[in-house]
């Protein structure tokens, strides 16, 4: 898979429902976040916690900002985030 490419980043309706019902700092601080997955989708990195997780369909990867998580996965050179929660809902 070729990695040094940029990659298009699209919201499910829900997830930018979820970022539109956070308070002004925690959606800047959850889009600066999800603006990093257009870079590197894989990689974590200062900054950005990224942890391979296991789908059924798709190799699915969570991204983890304060006490938000997102839930996405790659194909071609889209990233598709499909699930946006708060810590204490998810897990």
């Amino acid at each position: 898979m070729v990695r040094n490419m940029a990659y298009d980043v699209k919201l499910h309706p829900k997830v930018m429902d979820f970022l539109d019902s956070l308070h002004a700092k925690d959606r800047d601080l959850c889009t600066t976040s999800l603006r990093t997955l257009k870079e590197n989708p894989f990689e974590p990195r200062p900054g950005t916690d990224i942890k391979k997780l296991q789908g059924k369909l798709h190799t699915l990867y969570r991204l983890r900002v304060g006490k938000c998580r997102f839930e996405y996965f790659v194909e071609a050179n889209i990233v598709w985030v499909t699930k946006a929660f708060r810590r204490e809902q998810g897990y």
